[in-house]
């Protein structure tokens, strides 16, 4: 059990196909998001400080992350997401 564990932490998460891109943003770059959408930060969609892929980025809580997803049809799709407590 305790190799499994210590497997788990050597696997990057980020590098799995179906995982999308997770950044995290700038304070300048979050403003200007939020100015693009008039929206405040805590009206972002959340995102658990204990989701895997905010593990691997290193995001703390209050951070906000640039999610790209590539679809085939659609193209590329961005969302934002706040690290909160979880």
């Amino acid at each position: 059990m305790a190799k499994e564990k210590e497997e788990e932490k050597e696997y990057d998460i980020l590098k799995h196909i179906l995982v999308p891109k997770h950044e995290i943003m700038t304070a300048e770059q979050v403003k200007e998001v939020l100015a693009k959408h008039n929206i405040t930060v805590i009206q972002l969609p959340k995102i658990l400080s204990t989701d895997a892929a905010v593990k691997a980025t290193g995001a703390k809580e209050g951070d906000v992350l640039k999610v790209s997803r590539n679809s085939p049809t659609a193209g590329t799709t961005t969302y934002y997401r706040l690290v909160q407590k979880g």
